[in-house]
């Protein structure tokens, strides 16, 4: 199965809150620019995975608005910056299973994101990821691990035009 970690786009740097940080006008841009790489380069989603944070919702909704077909979208409580990855491993492991999900797609945020590839593939590489940056990993639900296929940030794909 395909697993896409996104970080979230560039955000304010203050609100009320943490969680309520919304995205800059440079991050919804960052995240049109992945849902379009996420288009040509991804099978359709059978669900996207996305933070309750403010800023995750919004990177998902404008990568969403970039995809043509998106069967499902969640909001999971249990990936916000400061969760477990191993928490999140084994939700996906049971989730993935039971669904019997191909593909799927994680909105959330650093350092969570950069946990959650170490955790999920067989080398344990730890990225460090850019806004709105997105890691492809090719896994495998009976090995209950994956390989990193790549790392791509909007910067990788303006720098390509």
């Amino acid at each position: 199965m395909q697993i896409f970690v996104m970080r979230h786009g560039q955000a304010e740097m203050l609100a009320a809150s943490d969680a309520q940080r919304p995205l800059t006008q440079s991050g919804i841009e960052e995240a049109q620019v992945m849902g379009q790489w996420l288009l040509k380069n991804s099978p359709a989603f059978d669900c996207i995975f996305v933070s309750p944070y403010t800023r995750a919702q919004q990177t998902a909704d404008a990568v969403i608005n970039e995809l043509t077909c998106v069967a499902k979208r969640e909001t999971l409580a249990i990936i916000t910056p400061e969760d477990n990855a191993k928490d999140v491993h084994g939700y996906l492991d049971a989730i993935c299973s039971q669904e019997q999900y191909k593909s799927i797609l994680l909105v959330s945020h650093m350092p969570l994101v950069s946990y959650l590839v170490a955790e999920l593939t067989v080398d344990h590489v730890m990225p460090m990821f850019q806004t709105a940056s997105v890691a492809n990993i090719e896994y495998s639900l009976d090995k209950m691990s994956g390989e990193l296929l790549a790392l791509v940030s909007p910067y990788d794909i303006e720098e390509a035009r």
